[in-house]
C-alpha cells in the first residue's frame, strides 16, 4: 500500500495489526517505547506489514460483501482529520468487496439531533452494520440501545464512549465495539516533545514552563486526556509548569487563532508553550503567533495532534515544534475489518486500540512521504 508510514506503528504491534489495531485497551502505553519502535521501522517493512494486514482482512471471510450495506455517521465533515478518516474508510471498504453505492456516509454537522435522525434512517433502511463517530460521546448509551434493538452491529470510531458504557457492551454481550487510539498517549507525547527540547521548554530561563492550552470539545474524552496528559508529561519529567491560560477552541482553526491572539495580547512573551488539542487549532495558533511578531522555536513552542499535511509542512519548516500522528489509516481499516467480522457472524473485542507516533523535525520527512 502506498501510505505505508501510516504505519510507523506497525513494528510495535505487527501481530495485532493483522487483526486490526489491537485486541485490548492499552494499560499505560509508554510513548518512549512506541517512538523507539517507530524509529526502527523501515519504509519497506511498514509497507509489507500494511499490505499483509490488508490481505489478512480480505482473506478473513469468503463471504460476498457486494450486497451488504454499511451506514457511516461522521460528527462533522469539515473536521480535517475526520475527512482523512472517512475517505480512507470508504476506499478500504470498497477494497474489501463492498459496492460504493452500498456505503453511505452522513455529515452530522456537529449536531446530535441531526445525527440521531441519520441513525434512525439507517435503521429504517436496514443497513448491515453502522460505523459511528458520535457528535456527543455522552449520547453513546442512547445510540447503542437504538441500534442494538434493531439487531444491527455497531462500531464506534474516534470519539470514545465512557468506561461504564463500554463495560455494558461486555456485560450484555452486545455486538458493539470501539476503534481508536488512547488519547492519554497523544497528550503524553505532546508533553514529551517539549520536555525533550534542550531547554525543556523554558525559553526565558526562569526555571518553569509557562504555557497556554487550547482545548477541543470539552465533552470529548480526547480533549480531556490531551489537556491533562500533555502537562502531566512535563511534571513527570520534573519540570515546573505554570498555566497562563486555558481556553476551548472546539477543534476549530479560526477560534484558536482568536483565542491565542487574545492570550498573546494579555501575556505576551511570558508564554513559552502553546498546547493545542489538534493540528487545526495549532494552525490557527500559528497565525496568531506570527501576527504578533513572534517566531516559533525562538519566542514560543507550538504543538498539536493529528499530523495533518499542513502541520507536518510547518514542522519541517520550523514553524511548529511538533505534532502527534493520529493514524487514520490503521484506525479506519480496523473499523472496516470489525464491521466485516460482525456482518459475517463473528465477534470483536469491545476495544480495538491503535498507537500514536511523535512527529518532530527528526522524522517529519518520513511522515510527509507517507501522506503523499
Amino acid at each position: 500500500m502506498k501510505k505505508a508510514l501510516s504505519l510507523l506503528t506497525v513494528s510495535a504491534m505487527a501481530v495485532s495489526m493483522l487483526a486490526g489495531c489491537g485486541s485490548s485497551k492499552p494499560a499505560e502505553t509508554t510513548a518512549a517505547a512506541t517512538t523507539a519502535a517507530a524509529a526502527e521501522t523501515t519504509a519497506a517493512a511498514t509497507e509489507a506489514a500494511s499490505e499483509a494486514a490488508t490481505e489478512a482482512a480480505a482473506a478473513a471471510t469468503d463471504a460476498d460483501l457486494s450486497d451488504k450495506k454499511v451506514g457511516v455517521c461522521i460528527y462533522q465533515f469539515s473536521d480535517n482529520f475526520m475527512t482523512l478518516f472517512r475517505n480512507e474508510l470508504q476506499n478500504y471498504l470498497v477494497s474489501l468487496g463492498f459496492k460504493a453505492e452500498n456505503i453511505e456516509i452522513m455529515d452530522g454537522a456537529n449536531d446530535q439531533a441531526t445525527q440521531t435522525n441519520q441513525i434512525q434512517n439507517f435503521i429504517t433502511k436496514g443497513v448491515d452494520c453502522l460505523i459511528i463517530n458520535p457528535v456527543n460521546s455522552s449520547s453513546a448509551a442512547t445510540i447503542t440501545d437504538m441500534v442494538t434493538a434493531a439487531n444491527i452491529p455497531l462500531v464506534y470510531i474516534n470519539r470514545e464512549p465512557d468506561a461504564q458504557e463500554e463495560q455494558r457492551w461486555a456485560d450484555e454481550n452486545m455486538k458493539v465495539c470501539y476503534v481508536g487510539c488512547d488519547a492519554r498517549q497523544s497528550g503524553t507525547m505532546q508533553g514529551e516533545i517539549i520536555a525533550d527540547l534542550e531547554n525543556h521548554g523554558d525559553i526565558n530561563g526562569d526555571g518553569k514552563v509557562s504555557y497556554i492550552m487550547i482545548e477541543g470539545d470539552p465533552e470529548n474524552v480526547d480533549a480531556q486526556y490531551r489537556t491533562e496528559f500533555s502537562v502531566k508529561a512535563l511534571k513527570d519529567a520534573g519540570i515546573e509548569v505554570e498555566q497562563l491560560d486555558d481556553q476551548v477552541g472546539n477543534w476549530d482553526q479560526a477560534q484558536a487563532q482568536s483565542l491565542v491572539a487574545n492570550s498573546l495580547a494579555q501575556h505576551g512573551k511570558d508564554i513559552e508553550v502553546v498546547f493545542c488539542n489538534n493540528d487545526a487549532m495549532a494552525l490557527g495558533a500559528l497565525q496568531a503567533i506570527e501576527a504578533a511578531g513572534e517566531t516559533v522555536g525562538t519566542d514560543v513552542y507550538l504543538v498539536g495532534v493529528d499530523a495533518l499535511q499542513e502541520a507536518c509542512d510547518n514542522v519541517k519548516a520550523g514553524k511548529q515544534t511538533g505534532t502527534v500522528f493520529n493514524d487514520h489509516i490503521s484506525q479506519s481499516h480496523s473499523a472496516a475489518d470489525a464491521a466485516v467480522k460482525y456482518i459475517t457472524g463473528g465477534d470483536n473485542e469491545h476495544y480495538i486500540g491503535c498507537d500514536y507516533v511523535k512527529v518532530t523535525s527528526d522524522n517529519v520527512d518520513d511522515v510527509l512521504a507517507s501522506l503523499g
